[in-house]
């Protein structure tokens, strides 16, 4: 068993884990509900994964809770998720904000209900001074949208003449891609049973580590995370190198 204590033995524990959170939908047909009826259960997986991350000393947690995909859903659904969305920002923020966590939502908002994007402006202000856990919501994200508008702003950047082609480095792409002042992902979860990163973090999942399980989202709980984190440690992670030079970007 992980307990916080262990963080110190565990070089390994990762700093940076992204979930997608998937299997909500077969979670609610097996019992015979609509579908969001598995998304409203998710909600207390969520509260797991927030908990166990905070505990175990996590720097940033980042849960994709609704891809630039995801408006292909029958209507009445993508309805319900929004609504579901402003539900657990109403609810849960205030327990965020006690427990030190920083809430951040990073993705294309402006397509979400002015209602909608008035509930996560004033969640991410009211968390914004907390030094805790870093907490991520991908909401409208995709990773190709993210790559794209970081290449926009680089344009712009060109075109005003404040940086050259050939200037460009990776480093310069990473300053402008979502999540760049945080550290890189170590740890992918994909609950559900899929073997696939879905347009996912492409970026900044480079080097990560992948775990699938075939647990739907709804039943993923502290064990499941920690089963994870246990086989994460067991990993050795070469970073393109030969097994001798693991320890280099450790």
């Amino acid at each position: 068993m992980i307990s916080p204590s262990d963080n110190d033995s565990l070089p390994t524990l990762p700093r940076h884990v992204a979930i997608i959170m998937d299997g909500n939908g077969r979670w609610a047909k097996k019992r015979g509900k609509l579908r969001v009826f598995g998304h409203r259960a998710g909600i207390k997986a969520v509260r797991s994964a927030v908990s166990f991350s905070v505990k175990h000393n996590i720097n940033s947690l980042t849960l994709y809770a609704f891809s630039s995909e995801n408006w292909n859903r029958p209507q009445q659904e993508v309805s319900s998720l929004m609504e579901l969305f402003v539900f657990a920002l109403d609810n849960e923020v205030k327990s965020l904000n006690k427990h030190n966590v920083k809430l951040s939502v990073i993705g294309d908002i402006s397509r979400f209900s002015s209602r909608l994007q008035e509930r996560i402006r004033r969640s991410v202000e009211l968390t914004a001074g907390n030094t805790g856990l870093q907490l991520n919501i991908a909401a409208n994200y995709g990773g190709r949208w993210d790559l794209v508008q970081s290449f926009k702003q680089i344009a712009e950047k060109i075109e005003a003449n404040e940086l050259s082609p050939e200037e460009i480095t990776e480093t310069t792409v990473d300053n402008f891609i979502n999540l760049s002042q945080q550290p890189e992902v170590d740890l992918v979860i994909r609950t559900g049973g899929e073997h696939r990163i879905s347009n996912f973090l492409l970026w900044q999942i480079a080097y990560a580590e992948l775990y699938f399980t075939d647990i739907l989202w709804p039943d993923f709980d502290e064990t499941v995370f920690e089963g994870a984190i246990n086989a994460f440690a067991k990993r050795e992670r070469r970073f393109g190198g030969t097994p001798d030079d693991a320890e280099v970007g450790s």
